[in-house]
């Protein structure tokens, strides 16, 4: 298992994980912990026995949500870990934002192309991580997850720490007329984020998550970029864009110590 890691503040640790050193095979190979594609249970459980104790954390404090590419948040709390296990999952389907200010409790997002975003609030303690792909990030998911922290916990984005972790980059992120319309249609700056060549349209899906965050008042020397582009470098990260949507997923998640 390699992870790369994010150096964002002492007090938490924040990765994604790379394709590498598990025990998944095919276009799972091979570390995947996703378990909405298709992989099969032995490999992910073998996997996420990996993860939990390079993390030194139990299985409950793994958190992984069923993404619907929609902008619902859900806030990890004692009452969810209090939850029987049945009830978690219900609350965790349909789930593209989790926040928390637990303590040993690691708060994951899965992408394969899309964009994963962590925002950390220095001075609160709280953490959030984000699944931005076209449909979220067009609906300004980034600016939601930010909201929901101001109003929730009382975050100042001036204190928050942000990573755009491994997705797709604009000049292999080809879309239709209809996607860049809706773009455009919702109030984007298309000139910042996008480009037209050899007749078709390139949207940056990490750049319209670095303005959302910075919109929100996150300061530009407080977010890290990882500029990996998943499709360019899929030996190394997942992309469904060219393994094809039965395929690994990585996981980007951030754990307050």
């Amino acid at each position: 298992m390699k992870l790369l890691n994010y150096n964002i503040s002492d007090e938490v640790f924040a990765f994604s994980t790379y394709r590498h050193g598990g025990f998944s095979k095919g276009t799972y190979l091979s570390f995947n912990i996703n378990p909405y594609t298709g992989d099969s249970y032995e490999s992910i459980s073998k996997n996420k026995d990996l993860l939990i104790k390079y993390l030194n954390i139990q299985p409950n404090q793994l958190i992984i949500p069923h993404q619907i590419h929609e902008t619902n948040v859900l806030n990890i709390d004692i009452d969810f870990i209090n939850s029987s296990e049945t009830l978690k999952n219900k609350l965790l389907e349909g789930v593209d934002i989790l926040t928390t200010e637990l303590n040993q409790y690691c708060i994951c997002i899965s992408t394969a192309d899309c964009i994963p975003i962590l925002i950390y609030d220095i001075r609160n303690k709280v953490a959030s991580c984000v699944h931005a792909g076209w449909r979220g990030t067009v609906n300004r998911i980034s600016e939601k997850a930010v909201h929901y922290m101001e109003k929730f916990f009382g975050t100042n984005p001036l204190n928050c720490k942000a990573v755009i972790g491994p997705g797709i980059s604009v000049d292999n992120f080809e879309v239709g007329d209809e996607v860049f319309n809706v773009f455009q249609m919702n109030g984007f700056d298309m000139k910042k984020i996008s480009i037209h060549k050899k007749n078709k349209w390139h949207i940056n899906l990490p750049e319209c998550n670095r303005i959302q965050l910075l919109n929100c008042g996150i300061l530009n020397k407080n977010i890290i970029n990882s500029n990996i582009c998943t499709y360019s470098n899929y030996k190394d990260f997942f992309s469904a864009r060219r393994m094809g949507v039965n395929s690994g997923r990585i996981l980007t998640g951030i754990l307050i110590k």
